[in-house]
């Protein structure tokens, strides 16, 4: 995974940013999640200052959570999009790993100075993965359940299998690339001999 791709659509929730690596392009969809290094660059991506030790299970149990919070937020957008489907079919099944995940690590913030700078962190009981994961998961059911669920979408830009957080009345794409490309799609079929 690039460290590029960890930084796209950085001003959307974390949850929304953990959905969205899982991508597609031309050749098809791609999980951005495939080794530990990868899971550190989006953990780095999303603020995470240390990995500290990841392996292959936290790969695992992030990508456990990545499906669930899919399935549930096609649940919420009636998303159906077959290319963005989620291997968790099962809506309750997907809740209960989201409720998993939240109790997986007990955590509480902690309050550091950088740069001149006041900024919040945490740390807790179990290994960075395992804090990151129980917050994430938090985070989620917080997206899922309030103000914010109403504002949930999936981006049904042609071949796009991301979600967002619509945050202007007027956006209908995950991007201004996406909606780039509908709207090039949409002269083209006019313009089309």
């Amino acid at each position: 995974m690039s460290e590029d791709f960890a930084l796209m659509l950085p001003d959307e929730p974390v949850p929304v940013r953990l959905m969205n690596t899982v991508w597609a392009d031309r050749a098809g969809v791609h999980d951005a999640l495939r080794t530990p290094d990868d899971l550190c660059a989006w953990l780095r991506a999303t603020g995470e200052d240390a990995c500290g030790e990841v392996d292959r299970r936290d790969v695992e149990t992030f990508r456990s959570l990545r499906d669930a919070l899919r399935r549930l937020a096609a649940l919420l957008t009636e998303d159906s999009r077959e290319t963005a489907a989620s291997p968790t079919e099962d809506v309750e099944q997907a809740a209960a790993d989201v409720n998993q995940a939240v109790t997986r690590a007990t955590t509480w913030p902690q309050l550091s100075v950088r740069d001149g700078r006041l900024r919040r962190s945490s740390t807790g009981t179990e290994s960075v993965a395992a804090r990151s994961l129980s917050a994430v998961a938090a985070e989620a059911v917080d997206l899922f359940t309030g103000p914010d669920q109403e504002r949930l979408r999936a981006c049904y830009a042609p071949g796009c299998v991301l979600y967002f957080v619509k945050d202007h009345p007027r956006r209908e794409w995950c991007s201004t690339a996406c909606g780039n490309r509908v709207r090039a799609a949409r002269h083209y079929r006019r313009h089309r001999s």
